[in-house]
């Protein structure tokens, strides 16, 4: 996918008959992901979104063109896009996880320790997996201001002051 967009949601499947789906919003809100239509998936089709109500894990949505049960179903899995240019502008220290994965990772001494390959958040806070030089099993990494101190997207990387132990 192009850096010009970003990943908002995802559908998780069709909701009832009608062509409706379950949406999973990367967005807060939630429901702000209708607002940054339309939604582009990585093959280039783009839809216009409809909310219509709250869904069991996420939001039950029209997505323009899709008006059978199975043409919903057909989209399970799919990662929808807005452009960069419609999401609103971040805060200072607030970043797109777009923009953190492939950033080269450093100690406070400037020791390459690996790659961003993911951004993951199961709730308690965002997660950094750290791709090693040597490959290996990555290293999750507690995305704080504690830890990560330094987060310069104009050098393409952060800086890590991993707690003992972390990184061995």
């Amino acid at each position: 996918m192009s850096p010009e967009r970003i990943c908002v949601g995802a559908v998780a499947g069709a909701f009832g008959v009608r062509g409706e789906v379950r949406l999973k919003s990367f967005c807060v809100p939630p429901e702000a992901i209708a607002g940054y239509g339309p939604l582009w998936t990585e093959d280039g089709r783009s839809f216009t979104v409809a909310l219509s109500r709250p869904a069991a894990g996420g939001l039950a949505a029209r997505l323009s063109g899709i008006a059978t049960r199975e043409a919903a179903d057909a989209l399970r899995g799919v990662r929808l896009h807005a452009d960069r240019a419609a999401l609103p502008a971040l805060p200072e220290d607030e970043f797109y996880h777009a923009d953190l994965i492939g950033l080269a990772v450093r100690d406070p001494g400037g020791a390459a320790l690996g790659q961003v390959r993911a951004v993951l958040n199961h709730g308690a806070g965002d997660l950094l997996e750290v791709a090693r030089p040597g490959g290996g099993e990555p290293v999750l990494v507690p995305f704080t201001r504690m830890i990560v101190p330094t987060v310069d997207l104009a050098a393409g990387c952060l800086v890590v002051d991993p707690p003992e132990g972390l990184f061995e």
